[in-house]
């Protein structure tokens, strides 16, 4: 069993950085592929970025060269570096703990999210 919480959401304007932290219960932390996914309002929640377990990173194309994931195993924590935010970055953030990749069928663990507001 792991237990995700996720912190670090906010409202922001467009073209400012927030980082996102999740952290984990449990000692099986770094086994994990772990990913951040979102939600728009009216929108399926899509992938954002995940790192595996020897910290070889995948990014959404929407995302690639502003946001940045990674995960320190000793502290059982993901964090997801956020710049340059466009106001279509605007939703609620998921961590997730799993064995794939993009997929949210790959994740068997979820945080409850954290709301990210990007204004124009």
């Amino acid at each position: 069993q792991v237990v995700l919480v996720e912190s670090g959401g906010g409202l922001v304007q467009a073209g400012d950085s927030l980082r996102l932290s999740c952290a984990a219960s449990g000692r099986t932390f770094s086994r994990y592929v772990m990913g951040w996914f979102r939600q728009a309002p009216g929108k399926e929640r899509e992938f954002v970025a995940a790192i595996v377990t020897s910290g070889y990173t995948h990014y959404a194309d929407s995302v690639k060269g502003r946001f940045t994931i990674s995960r320190d195993n000793a502290k059982n924590t993901v964090y997801l570096q956020m710049n340059s935010l466009k106001p279509e970055d605007t939703a609620v953030y998921y961590c997730g703990a799993g064995n794939g990749l993009r997929r949210i069928s790959d994740y068997d663990y979820w945080g409850q999210g954290t709301q990210v507001t990007v204004s124009s």
